[in-house]
């Protein structure tokens, strides 16, 4: 016999438990199956194909540029976005002059969308015209198309998506230093601790759960943000701007192989589990919680 705090318990949760089950469960699960299918074309059904996209994937070319793309795209916008993120929130949380205005731009690109952010960016990145090419050209080196060679538009992209994320993670950096006691820091200058030994020695130990919250979200914007790329390069110049998610973004809606698309997302899930596993099993452990 349920209970009837048991029942209203289940009531509670049933719209949730709907949710989570129709739009994260089972999408998991059809493409995990998916994966080992192919793709089916008019009347003829999808077959069992074992391996056989796995095998395709390490064989293709476009799918190994894309995951170095990808692990040096989140190799460099996670502690860059980071540190800068920190740093900006040490600036706004001291006593300075016109605080409130500098948060204000700090934190401004995170409500722009990010198609916004990539048009604004376009025009700082026009060759010629461009305020970026027309400072180059002041030292002689104008006339460069950063979005259009291949040595310079993941660079170009990085740049952005840094500029987008690190206002964002200073409102939790921010709110984190407002909690840190006063007396804590006092205590410490009267031993003679130096700044740097107070940033070092008090603040950053303090600031790690909510670091690793930060390092969680940095992690899963470095594989999930490609609206930048489908506005500004549509992953090229030859495949140079190419990232996992949107690789299977195209070949799921642009070339209609959905078998493939599935092993490669089941490929990119992989990855991002295992990040996890290493984040909460080895990091979680070295976390002081107050």
């Amino acid at each position: 016999m349920i209970s009837r705090n048991a029942r209203i318990a289940w009531l509670l949760l049933a719209p949730a438990a709907v949710l989570l089950v129709a739009f994260t469960f089972y999408p998991t699960v059809a493409t995990l199956i998916d994966s080992f299918h192919s793709t089916p074309r008019g009347r003829r059904p999808a077959e069992w194909v074992g391996a056989g996209h796995f095998q395709t994937m390490v064989a293709d070319p476009i799918f190994r540029q894309a995951f170095v793309n990808n692990l040096i795209y989140a190799g460099v916008i996670i502690p860059a976005s980071m540190g800068l993120a920190l740093a900006m929130a040490l600036l706004v949380n001291a006593r300075i002059g016109g605080r409130a205005f500098v948060r204000l731009a700090f934190f401004t690109p995170t409500i722009l969308p990010m198609i916004a952010v990539a048009n604004i960016w376009m025009f700082f990145y026009a060759p010629d015209y461009g305020l970026i090419d027309q400072i180059l050209g002041l030292f002689g080196m104008g006339g460069n198309n950063l979005l259009g060679m291949p040595g310079t538009a993941l660079w170009a992209l990085i740049v952005i998506t840094v500029w987008k994320l690190a206002g964002f993670f200073m409102i939790f950096y921010l709110a984190a230093l407002q909690q840190i006691p006063p007396s804590l820091l006092e205590a410490a200058a009267l031993e003679g601790a130096s700044p740097a030994q107070r940033l070092r020695r008090v603040i950053l130990p303090l600031l790690m759960p909510t670091t690793l919250f930060i390092l969680i979200n940095a992690v899963i914007e470095a594989f999930r943000l490609v609206d930048h790329v489908i506005a500004l390069t549509r992953g090229g110049p030859n495949n140079s701007t190419q990232l996992l998610l949107h690789y299977i973004y195209q070949v799921a809606f642009s070339y209609w192989d959905t078998g493939y698309a599935a092993a490669l997302s089941v490929a990119l899930l992989a990855v991002l589990a295992l990040i996890a596993l290493v984040q909460f099993g080895v990091l979680d452990k070295r976390i002081h919680y107050r």
